[in-house]
């Protein structure tokens, strides 16, 4: 098994036994691990130390983790990490307004030792198979550094959230290819994350927002291909 030990990991939630609990977990592994009491200090913090992952909860005062995340996501001098909710909630809305903000995943609330550290790891191995890929440029007006999930459209840069970058990057490998939704979920979120089918959809929407309608197909009924404009 890789060794993800080293990881810098920020824990960001106002309840202080949480923090207690997933911080001793953690650092007992290796990892090094700072705290946050509120999404404000969690920015302020993100920003000066660029963590391998943040897990953020969801429900806080002043700054909830929805805000936090989007902040996080939208600053272009962040590198940008994984991000995972902490919640104790299990509303369908809850999580898609989670992917909406930049969410990579979420971690259940109460949460046991074991499944923390298999989770984190999880987590990591993401960035690591991302750190594996070189910059890809897609012939055209998109260019895609993986280095900085950083996407170029016609000369303006476009910060993505990690998932929203790596669909991206796997519709644009293979320009008019379609990817059917079981392959999206395999290969962009693994087997290891139980997502529904409307996690794909989000994402795909959200691509569109950002980038046009020009990019993206549906193929109805099939899935989702790139044709290069």
């Amino acid at each position: 098994m890789e060794n993800y030990k080293g990881h810098t990991i920020l824990l960001i939630d106002d309840e202080p036994d949480i923090l207690d609990f997933l911080s001793y977990n953690l650092k007992k592994e290796g990892f090094k691990v700072f705290t946050a009491n509120n999404g404000e200090e969690g920015v302020k913090l993100t920003q000066q130390m660029n963590p391998s992952l943040i897990l953020l909860d969801v429900m806080m005062p002043k700054m909830d983790g929805i805000e936090t995340c989007q902040i996080i996501r939208r600053d272009l001098n962040i590198t940008q990490p994984i991000i995972a909710f902490l919640t104790s909630r299990s509303e369908d809305y809850s999580q898609i307004a989670g992917f909406e903000a930049g969410a990579d995943d979420y971690i259940n609330k109460p949460i046991r030792p074991r499944l923390l550290i298999s989770k984190v790891e999880s987590l990591l191995r993401r960035l690591a198979l991302g750190s594996t890929i070189s910059t890809n440029t897609v012939e055209g007006s998109i260019k895609i550094d993986r280095e900085k999930f950083m996407v170029e459209l016609e000369g303006q840069k476009i910060l993505l959230p990690k998932k929203e970058f790596e669909l991206l990057e796997l519709l644009a490998s293979r320009p008019g290819k379609v990817f059917n939704r079981e392959q999206i979920l395999a290969i962009v979120w693994g087997n290891e994350t139980i997502v529904g089918e409307r996690t794909i959809d989000v994402h795909i929407r959200k691509l569109r927002e950002k980038l046009g309608d020009d990019y993206i197909r549906t193929i109805k009924g099939v899935g989702y291909t790139f044709q290069e404009k």
